[in-house]
């Protein structure tokens, strides 16, 4: 548990607030303060303190079936996303990547095991992949995720992968450490990955790593498609370049963004 940590500046009862707020996830989105108490391990007193702390501080409202998080807790995350600068970087390369081929595309980091989306533009689909900024899925078995995992030393890949998922998702298909090696250092030696309906089915997807100024590899970015509606062949053949093409955009941009030198004026 994050209370759990050391050292004379660890701050438990932040950490015990953090808690509170991460224990409100998909199909629990209100929780009685019994449910909090029993999700969070806190004794019931600790958590009411904290949840209405949490009211009054506009994170959490309360009703009649009890507690639930507000719009605001979407601040913290869009402050992370703002800091990075990421998004403004990305956003009109991504919109004319999603003009000129018809299909959505997403930004996500690394996060343990996990991919976490931090950007998307989408197009409208009868049947669509749902995500939304914050979505989490396992990242091996998504082209997002094995694009970042190529990156990283095999003794990185293992204690990262060793990290339990926090997405809830169990992969369609999950490789053994032969093959999971074997398809990274493929990833790695040409710059992209592709998966075909590794994490659910009909869900296909390419991306490319994108870097830093530094050349590392910071987050991903994809083309997600339907496998009904587009084969391999087109994605690898028609969006597959314009996608390396808006990777290699943004990165450069992105290294320029890190140059400038940032003046604070006092007001």
């Amino acid at each position: 548990m994050p209370r759990a940590g050391t050292g004379p500046d660890f701050i438990e009862a932040l950490a015990r607030g953090l808690e509170v707020i991460t224990a409100f996830r998909p199909g629990r989105p209100s929780m009685t303060l019994a449910e909090v108490a029993t999700a969070t391990g806190l004794a019931r007193p600790t958590a009411r303190r904290i949840l209405l702390t949490l009211v009054e501080l506009g994170y959490v409202r309360a009703g009649e079936r009890g507690f639930a998080l507000t719009p605001r807790v979407l601040d913290l995350g869009v402050a992370y996303t703002r800091s990075l600068g990421l998004w403004d970087v990305a956003r009109p390369h991504m919109e004319r990547l999603v003009a000129r081929t018809n299909e959505s595309c997403s930004i996500a980091q690394l996060d343990g095991s996990d991919i976490v989306y931090v950007a998307r533009v989408s197009v409208p689909k009868i049947v669509a992949l749902v995500v939304q900024i914050g979505t989490r899925f396992p990242a091996l078995p998504t082209s997002l995720g094995k694009v970042q995992l190529a990156a990283l030393p095999a003794e990185e890949v293992d204690r990262v992968l060793a990290e339990p998922s926090r997405s809830g998702l169990v992969p369609v298909r999950v490789p053994d450490r032969a093959t999971r090696d074997a398809e990274l250092r493929d990833v790695r030696a040409r710059g992209w990955a592709l998966t075909d309906q590794e994490l659910a089915a009909g869900i296909r997807s390419v991306a490319a790593p994108l870097r830093d100024g530094s050349g590392r590899v910071i987050a991903g970015i994809n083309v997600n498609t339907h496998a009904a509606e587009t084969p391999v062949e087109k994605l690898l053949d028609e969006h597959l370049p314009l996608l390396l093409q808006v990777a290699g955009d943004i990165s450069a941009d992105f290294a320029r963004l890190e140059t400038v030198p940032h003046v604070t004026v006092a007001s």
